[in-house]
């Protein structure tokens, strides 16, 4: 299948829109499916402006601009919809099911006819008895194995009837889609897995609408959108199949991927041979087939990889990656090439004047970067900022372990988001209850002073910080989490402004009963946002207690693009970049880290936040020099550096990789049953972290060799049992790779 390939995430937004609205001009009564979730909104936001400003001047002269030259603007209500997916069951209701998506999104937002359109509504299809599947599922959960042995009980019985039901339904919502003469345009984005639609890996090209179990990397994929990896995991999914999208073999199927981290699924999906196991590779045969991908997510594609070495001339990096992936390809150590192997390798093969002394040239070039990761760092005021709360020690712990160790550093922390999203309505109520019993057994003393109620409550708050960690010390869980009820309370009477301890304890209660009242994955109301933020906030100044850093180090900006919304805003000069300016103005660091994610391979709130981060770097630049200033930046566990584009190899010892297991396990305790997993660990993300360390220390091994490590005269080295890689870039550099905000901000 053709790609096509952009710089970013609101580039292929554009690109899918003008598609779209091109087929829409020639089809104007034409059956589209469209994809829900988080994904899809730079295109549904295109498409709207573009038809909004269709009669403006500004408006034409955009289209003129890129391309899209119909005649007459595209009138949308002729359209049929077919819905593609839906999670079962769920309340159509839900602001997170699909159906709550494609009615506000698609039906109210782009005006279609809801009288013409294919919808998956779970109060509708019919079950046992016409039973609601609240009544027959009262927990929510299908067990498929009913379609295939007997039932135990009264209770299973009703839910295999049911099944076979919605079984019967699927065929029937199949058919109504052939009888249209199938779909016309297709849209999806393509999941960890490879999935479409939600056809998970191994789904057959001929499956059609069906009721199906999905996997884990699509469960975890879908725990944010359903509350967490605890609903997600055990709801079944109905789905078109493969079979239903390329049914019309004149449709125009359109697949779109960001960001390096589905660069892997990207090519299983176009360069390998058509499989089960690559469910995007069913729509090989449709002539009208594309990929729309961002330069990060077609990165190993064969075509651009020759790309990337043909162009710009020859560099260092180059032969680095060329050597590095040929030990990886062909599982060997340096030390074993054979100049036969560096000619045979269509990459190797291009670097100049090759011969041996080409490997000897990357080993020296790997040896100082790790040089340079170990080299002192002192004197430097360092300001790290991150996304959200763990990214800074999932990304690069080890390394500011050793930083912070010196007294001559100034260490800063700037939490961009609130990130009360990763706080579970379970985890919630579980220590708000533990809370209340604290208060009823007369545990949390400080209510009863005079003044706790007036302003009492905001003094101290670094002393939960010290209790929970002697706490922790001397292994004392209960009174652990009493240090943790403490802040909690604190912050409760900060939000409610409750005025005495009987106010407290039953603005608990109701905080309690509310939240058990709502369905997983609801946007809570403000102040319950506040609070879940709050926890997290507290969990980030433990990990930094740690080193002794006091709350004044930590900072929480809570930028106010981070709303809890189905689509985050973009952010704003005034509201999300000034903040950060503020601080870069305060602390005038020598070094900046943040999560460099410049296409969004990880959650969109890292691409958003580095926009803003970039746009702060800009405007103190046009104010200070910055000729000095220099940016690291880490990656974490959504997508990883190669060996050859980094600056620093920081070594990582066992000592260091308990320090960060514990640090996290911990510290964060809304996070260590991971209800918002990475789809490539059903475990904690600090697990995850720890295995890229170690497989990137194998990766320079292959280079290095071994002994380079265990038989080292430096002890570090010999202790070496992980690698962390960063990136360090100028200010101009850096500013070079990210977008300008005022290109990529949509509306």
């Amino acid at each position: 299948m053709p790609y096509l390939a952009v710089a970013n995430s609101p580039e292929m937004g554009l690109l899918i829109a003008m598609r779209f609205l091109e087929w829409v001009g020639e089809n104007p009564e034409g059956i589209i499916s469209l994809p829900t979730g988080k994904s899809s909104a730079a295109f549904i936001t295109w498409v709207k402006r573009i038809l909004e400003e269709w009669d403006t001047p500004e408006g034409k002269a955009f289209r003129e601009r890129h391309g899209l030259l119909l005649t007459r603007k595209p009138v949308l209500s002729g359209l049929r919809f077919v819905q593609m997916e839906e999670f079962y069951p769920i309340s159509p209701a839900q602001h997170n099911s699909s159906y709550n998506y494609v009615q506000k999104f698609f039906v109210e937002g782009f005006g279609l006819d809801a009288a013409k359109g294919l919808f998956i509504n779970c109060d509708e299809i019919p079950l046992v008895d016409g039973r609601h599947f609240t009544d027959v599922f009262p927990d929510h959960k299908v067990d498929l194995s009913l379609r295939f042995r007997e039932d135990r009980s009264r209770a299973e019985l009703d839910q295999q009837r049911s099944i076979f039901l919605i079984d019967d339904w699927c065929s029937a919502y199949e058919q109504k889609i052939r009888d249209l003469g199938g779909i016309g345009f297709f849209l999806s984005g393509i999941g960890p897995d490879g999935h479409i639609a939600l056809n998970v890996r191994g789904s057959d090209f001929n499956s059609t609408t069906r009721l199906t179990a999905t996997n884990f990397e699509t469960a975890a994929d879908t725990a944010s959108d359903l509350g967490g990896i605890e609903v997600s995991r055990f709801r079944p999914v109905i789905t078109i199949g493969l079979q239903t999208i390329t049914y019309n073999p004149d449709a125009v199927a359109i697949i779109y991927a960001a960001g390096e981290a589905k660069a892997e699924v990207v090519k299983l999906a176009l360069e390998e041979n058509p499989s089960n196991l690559y469910p995007a590779s069913a729509l090989t045969n449709l002539p009208n087939a594309r990929f729309y991908l961002t330069t990060g997510a077609a990165s190993k594609l064969k075509d651009s990889v020759y790309q990337y070495y043909t162009n710009d001339g020859w560099s260092q990096e180059k032969t680095d990656r060329a050597i590095v992936d040929l030990c990886k390809n062909i599982d060997k150590f340096s030390d074993k090439l054979t100049l036969e192997d560096l000619q045979n390798d269509t990459f190797c093969a291009m670097i100049p004047d090759l011969g041996m002394d080409s490997v000897k040239q990357s080993i020296d070039s790997i040896t100082a970067k790790i040089e340079r990761g170990m080299a002192p760092v002192r004197n430097k005021v360092i300001y790290n900022t991150a996304p959200h709360h763990d990214d800074i020690l999932l990304g690069m712990l080890p390394y500011l372990n050793h930083i912070a160790s010196d007294p001559s550093n100034e260490l800063h922390f700037s939490i961009m988001t609130s990130g009360f999203n990763a706080v579970t309505n379970r985890f919630l109520i579980k220590h708000l209850e533990n809370t209340l019993k604290l208060l009823r057994d007369d545990q949390i003393q400080m209510v009863n002073y005079d003044n706790f109620f007036t302003e009492g409550y905001k003094f101290k708050r670094e002393k939960d910080v010290y209790h929970s960690l002697i706490k922790i010390a001397s292994q004392q869980r209960p009174e652990f989490l009493r240090g943790f009820a403490h802040r909690l309370v604190r912050d409760i009477v900060e939000i409610w402004q409750v005025d005495s301890v009987q106010a407290l304890y039953n603005r608990i209660v109701k905080i309690i009963e509310f939240t058990k009242g709502c369905y997983d994955g609801q946007k809570m109301p403000a102040d319950i946002q506040k609070l879940k933020g709050m926890i997290r906030e507290f969990e980030e100044e433990l990990v930094w207690g740690h080193f002794g850093l006091m709350e004044d180090r930590v900072h929480h900006l809570r930028l106010g693009f981070y709303k809890g919304d189905l689509f985050t805003e973009n952010p704003d000069r005034n509201r999300d970049v000034m903040p950060i300016l503020e601080e870069l103005r305060t602390t005038n660091p020598d070094i900046i880290t943040l999560a460099f994610d410049p296409e969004g391979s990880g959650p969109d709130t890292h691409y958003k936040v580095l926009q803003a981060i970039a746009d702060a770097v800009r405007l103190w630049r046009d104010e200070h020099d910055t000729s000095n200033l220099k940016i690291w930046g880490y990656r974490n566990v959504w997508y990883k550096y190669h060996p050859s584009e980094v600056s620093h190899i920081v070594p990582v010892s066992l000592n260091d990789i308990n320090a960060f297991n514990e640090a996290f396990s911990n510290c964060y305790l809304s996070q260590v049953d991971a209800s918002f997993p990475s789809y490539k660990l059903d475990g904690k993300f600090s697990t995850l972290a720890q295995s890229i360390w170690v497989e990137q220390l194998k990766t320079v091994q292959l280079l290095l060799g071994k002994p380079f490590f265990f038989q080292n005269p430096s002890p570090v080295l010999r202790a070496t049992h992980g690698l962390v890689f960063l990136k360090e870039m100028t200010a101009d550099e850096f500013l070079a790779h990210a977008s300008a905000l005022e290109k990529s901000v949509i509306g």
